[in-house]
């Protein structure tokens, strides 16, 4: 992993490449999917999460179009801070993005392959795939059950998907 020192000038320095380095070098070192880690000089404290926040910042200054945090949102992050039992958001919103850039790149793959389905079957895929996400996601271990998520009776099945097969 590479190691950046922050320094109390505020410098970023690349120990890998012995130089000093911007939040937009680092920018790109995150979009290659190079890890590293921030630390400070003196103390050896990780400060990778302050740096990262930082570049988020500069991204949403730099463009205002392509603003990812409204200040409605902003907002609602603020309390959930303040929530008793703050919701385990950092998991939702990690596993989210995930779905969201995987899904970005499969859409992209199959513009390039100019769509072997149709439309339609492409979007069912995606649909089905969304719906087994958000439920392995949801019935991880360790989650509480929100009112009105009672199990269904025995028999009584949400999975519809061969209610349409004659039956022999």
């Amino acid at each position: 992993m590479r190691v950046i020192r922050k320094y109390a000038n505020r410098r970023l320095y690349d120990t890998q490449q012995s130089r000093y380095v911007t939040l937009e070098d680092l920018r790109h070192l995150i979009i290659e999917e190079e890890p590293f880690r921030v630390e400070d000089a003196k103390s050896g404290e990780d400060l990778t999460r302050t740096i990262l926040l930082s570049i988020i910042i500069e991204q949403e200054q730099a463009d205002s179009e392509a603003e990812v945090f409204s200040n409605d949102l902003l907002a609602q992050l603020i309390r959930v801070y303040d929530m008793t039992s703050p919701l385990p958001l950092s998991r939702y919103l990690e596993q989210g993005t995930q779905l969201m850039l995987e899904q970005q790149k499969r859409l992209q793959s199959q513009w390039k392959q100019a769509m072997r389905n149709t439309p339609l079957e492409f979007m069912r895929e995606l649909a089905e795939e969304n719906m087994r996400f958000w439920q392995n996601t949801l019935n991880q271990p360790g989650q509480t059950d929100e009112p009105g998520d009672a199990e269904q009776p025995e028999g009584d099945s949400s999975d519809t998907r061969n209610d349409n097969k004659p039956s022999s």
